[in-house]
C-alpha cells in the first residue's frame, strides 16, 4: 500500500521562474497595480466601517398632513331646507366669518312664509281657547264637587265634569302639538339662510344656478377652518408597526420643503423636522398599510406653516428605532428581515437614548431648515 502512495515531500514544491519565462517577463503596469491596492485599501476600509460604524434604523412611511380634529378638516357646507337656490354670497377662494352668510335657499312658494306665519297664529288663538276652556271646566269640576259632598248634586253631574275636563285637556294637547309642527316648519324655514359654521375659506363653490332645484342635504360648497390643529398620518408596512409605539421620534419631510436625507444618521440630514408618535391604528387601512398619527415634538423646533405646508401635503416619515451597526443593516436588508427587536424597546413608549442619541446623533433644532 506504501508504494502507491508516496510520501509527501518534505519541504513545499516552489515555482522557479526560470522555468516560466513568459509569466516572469509579463509586468502589470503601474496605473494597474495602484487601482488593485486602491480596491485592497478601499474593501479593507468599507469592512472597518460597516463594523465600527453605528446606524439608526427606521421604519419608513408616506401619508399627508391632516387636521387632529375632524371638525378642522375640509368638510361640505349643505342645504338645511329644498328649495331654489336664490342667491350666492361667496366665490372660490374668499374667507368667511362664523355666522357670514353663504347661500340662500328659497322654497318654490314665495308666500310659504306668511302662510306658516298666519297658521301659527290661528294654532296659538286654538291653544289659548282650549286652555282657557279646561279652566272653566275644572271650576266646574270643583263646583260640582263641593254641591256632592253637600248632597246638592248628583254624581252624574260630577262625572259628567269630569269627562269635560278631560276632552277639553284632549283638545288642548292636539292645538299645542298642531303649534309645534307650524314652529318646526317655521324653523326649517328660517335656515334659508346658508351660513358659515366659524372662521375659514371657501374652497370651491357647487356650480349651481338659480333656477336648480336643491334637496336637503345637497353639497352646496368645500369649507376648511382655519386655525387647525395639525398632524402627519403615515402609513406604515405591518412589518415595522410592532415595535412601533408611542412617543416614538419620527423624521419628517415635507412635500415642496428643501431637504436631504439621511435615514441611518438623523443628525446629518437637513431640511427635516421632528415629531412623535401619538397614535397607530388597530387595523390596517384598505390599502394594506397601518396608519401612524405623528403630532409634533414640544421639545423640537415647530413645523413649518401656512403657505409652506398646507393641510393635504404629502409627507414622508421615518420611525427612528433601535441603533445597530453597519454590517448588520446591510445583513438585515439583502435577507428582508424586519427591524432589529431588543428587550424592552417596544414595550417602554419612547426610544431608548442610544437609539439617536449616542454617535448616531439625536437630531437636534439647528437640524431643521429655516
Amino acid at each position: 500500500m506504501s508504494s502507491l502512495f508516496p510520501p509527501p515531500p518534505e519541504k513545499p514544491i516552489l515555482a522557479n521562474p526560470v522555468d516560466f519565462p513568459t509569466m516572469a517577463s509579463i509586468k502589470p503596469p503601474r496605473v494597474l497595480r495602484s487601482l488593485g491596492w486602491m480596491i485592497a485599501l478601499g474593501i479593507l476600509f468599507f469592512v472597518i466601517f460597516a463594523v465600527v460604524t453605528p446606524w439608526v434604523q427606521t421604519a419608513p412611511g408616506s401619508g399627508s398632513v391632516i387636521a387632529l380634529d375632524p371638525r378642522d378638516r375640509q368638510q361640505n357646507i349643505t342645504a338645511m331646507v329644498s328649495g331654489r337656490l336664490d342667491r350666492w354670497y361667496v366665490t372660490d377662494g374668499d374667507l368667511v366669518e362664523q355666522g357670514d352668510p353663504i347661500a340662500r335657499v328659497v322654497d318654490m312658494d314665495p308666500m310659504l312664509l306668511d302662510r306658516l306665519a298666519a297658521e301659527r297664529a290661528q294654532m296659538a288663538a286654538e291653544v289659548e281657547a282650549a286652555r282657557q276652556a279646561m279652566r272653566t271646566a275644572e271650576l266646574d269640576v270643583r263646583r260640582t264637587r263641593t254641591l256632592f259632598d253637600e248632597g246638592l248634586a248628583a254624581r252624574r253631574d260630577l262625572e259628567q265634569a269630569q269627562i269635560k275636563v278631560a276632552d277639553y285637556a284632549a283638545k288642548l294637547a292636539s292645538a299645542q302639538a298642531s303649534l309645534n309642527r307650524v314652529d318646526v316648519n317655521l324653523k326649517r324655514q328660517s335656515l334659508q339662510l346658508v351660513t358659515a359654521p366659524r372662521a375659514g375659506r371657501i374652497m370651491r363653490v357647487e356650480p349651481i344656478d338659480s333656477a336648480t332645484m336643491v334637496s336637503a342635504g345637497d353639497p352646496l360648497a368645500s369649507f376648511v377652518p382655519e386655525q387647525t390643529e395639525r398632524v402627519v398620518e403615515l402609513f406604515v408596512d405591518g412589518r415595522d408597526v410592532p415595535l412601533i409605539k408611542p412617543g416614538r421620534r419620527v423624521r419628517l419631510e415635507f412635500e415642496g420643503w428643501p431637504a436631504i436625507q439621511f435615514s441611518g444618521w438623523p443628525s446629518v440630514a437637513q431640511g427635516l423636522f421632528d415629531g412623535q408618535v401619538k397614535a397607530i391604528d388597530v387595523s390596517a387601512s384598505p390599502n394594506g398599510l397601518f396608519r401612524v398619527i405623528v403630532e409634533q415634538a414640544p421639545d423640537r423646533a415647530p413645523w413649518p406653516g401656512d403657505p409652506q405646508v398646507r393641510l393635504g401635503a404629502a409627507v414622508r416619515g421615518w420611525v427612528l428605532m433601535d441603533t445597530v451597526k453597519v454590517w448588520f443593516e446591510m445583513w438585515r436588508l439583502l435577507n428582508d428581515f424586519p427591524l432589529q427587536y431588543t428587550p424592552g424597546s417596544a414595550a417602554g413608549g419612547k426610544a431608548p437614548s442610544t437609539s439617536a442619541g449616542t454617535s448616531a446623533g439625536t437630531p437636534a433644532q439647528g437640524s431643521n431648515a429655516k
